[in-house]
């Protein structure tokens, strides 16, 4: 077998010092800013690999668009063949709130020019396992109105503004007429967080009907003292999906009622992520360990995904190999990787492989409060050719949920238990020690305990 790995000849170090003020929006804990907000990363990665923790959202080629992210639209040809100036559906419900030009951002609903049962159009939650044209297919038939807003500018002056909101809070679709400006057109978003959607246009008139909303979020939404950490983590143990409490926290439906603005919805989606585990994590600490080496799988959607439970106490790592080719690997030669990772006490700053750590440790983390247990967790991902498309961290955080509901593999051994990960994916085990914190820290543990 041949392996390709990035050339390690040359490499560099970029520092990023861009500040991106999104946490202060939230008006959350220090404790949860720490982890979620990205300022001064510093990049150590082979020469090439830029695009591979860029992702089309930092611009660190200096570029005015990502050059991939356009390929990959023109390539799937994601056009809309929509020619009126209004339209009548059900909306799922979705929202989109941008963040170019922050604090002033474009915000609006997205509505399908359908009725129904639109619900799966915006809940990945219910994805998993569908092909990619389906997938597509729900994102592009979702008509998105634009306005202009203040974040910080959220009641009572801006009568779309509050109609959005509305229909962001509602459980079931909702029944919307939407006049626009000019007749909607396909447009690039920059964003690998969030998933493709649909044609744009600036919004004139909303007008809704149907709209139900569940009591947890009521409430939630009602109380104008209870934060919007606090406000996150009572949805989630209502059971609310993460994708609606994303959607909720993005239109300033929650917090303290002065400090309540619109949250982006790239910022949002991680957010979440981040504060659901991460609370998560602090109660699996006091379970007992599991008591022998897990490994489960998945595969979907030319992804590979192989997790390692370690019966040790708590730390997590996340590696994504890229294969030539891809979306976020334009050399045709070389295999990119990159991963991040965290030990017990957690981390201090921004995952430098972005929201697609925090979506897969929500995953992790859930499994094991469910198990009472800890562990330690690596997760190994390899993107194959024919992954074109940034589908958002969605696509992480349920292919780990699946591969969870999986049967397990049972190990008596770390040896044993790599050896078989090893087995079932492409790329040579010294190519992810090369680049995983967590492997290196586990040899070197055994090692010191060989001459105890």
């Amino acid at each position: 077998m041949v392996h390709y790995v990035p050339d390690r000849k040359s490499k560099f170090v970029k520092k990023v010092k861009k500040r991106i003020p999104w946490i202060e929006h939230l008006i959350l804990e220090n404790s949860f800013a720490s982890e979620v907000n990205p300022e001064g990363l510093e990049y150590i990665q082979p020469k090439g690999s830029i695009c591979l923790l860029c992702r089309g959202t930092k611009m660190l080629c200096g570029k005015q668009y990502c050059p991939l992210i356009k390929r990959a639209y023109v390539y799937l040809k994601l056009t809309s063949h929509y020619k009126a100036t209004a339209i009548d559906g059900d909306a799922p419900p979705a929202v989109f709130i941008g963040r170019k030009g922050y604090p002033y951002v474009y915000a609006g609903p997205m509505v399908p020019p359908e009725h129904g049962d639109t619900s799966i159009y915006d809940l990945p939650e219910t994805w998993f396992g569908r092909p990619l044209d389906d997938i597509l297919m729900f994102r592009s038939k979702l008509i998105r109105g634009m306005f202009v807003t203040n974040v910080k500018k959220i009641h009572g002056t801006d009568k779309l503004l509050e109609k959005t909101r509305e229909m962001a809070l509602s459980d079931i679709p909702v029944e919307t007429e939407a006049v626009f400006k000019k007749i909607p057109k396909q447009r690039l978003v920059l964003d690998s967080d969030v998933q493709p959607m649909g044609p744009t246009a600036p919004l004139e008139k909303l007008s809704l009907d149907n709209v139900k909303i569940q009591r947890p979020v009521e409430r939630v939404y009602s109380d104008t003292d209870l934060r919007a950490a606090d406000g996150i983590l009572d949805l989630y143990t209502h059971k609310i999906e993460v994708t609606k409490i994303q959607r909720i926290l993005s239109v300033g439906a929650m917090g303290v009622e002065i400090d309540r603005k619109l949250v982006p919805t790239r910022w949002s989606i991680t957010a979440v992520d981040s504060i659901i585990s991460k609370t998560l994590r602090e109660e699996i600490k006091h379970y007992p360990l599991i008591n022998e080496y897990r490994v489960f799988e998945t595969t979907y959607l030319d992804n590979r995904f192989l997790i390692l439970m370690i019966p040790r106490v708590w730390s997590y790592e996340l590696i994504e190999a890229w294969y030539p080719g891809t979306l976020w690997n334009p050399s045709m030669v070389n295999i990119g990787i990159a991963g991040d990772w965290e030990g017990y006490k957690g981390r201090t700053n921004y995952a430098s492989i972005g929201g697609c750590y925090y979506a897969a440790r929500l995953a992790i983390t859930e499994y094991l409060k469910n198990e009472r247990r800890q562990a330690t967790v690596i997760i190994f991902r390899e993107t194959l050719p024919g992954n074109n498309m940034p589908l958002g961290v969605w696509f992480v955080r349920e292919s780990v949920r699946n591969a969870l509901k999986n049967e397990y593999k049972k190990f008596d051994s770390l040896e044993e238990a790599l050896k078989y990960t090893m087995s079932k994916l492409n790329i040579s085990i010294k190519y992810w020690y090369e680049v995983s914190g967590l492997l290196k820290e586990l040899y070197k543990q055994r090692m010191l305990t060989e001459f105890l």
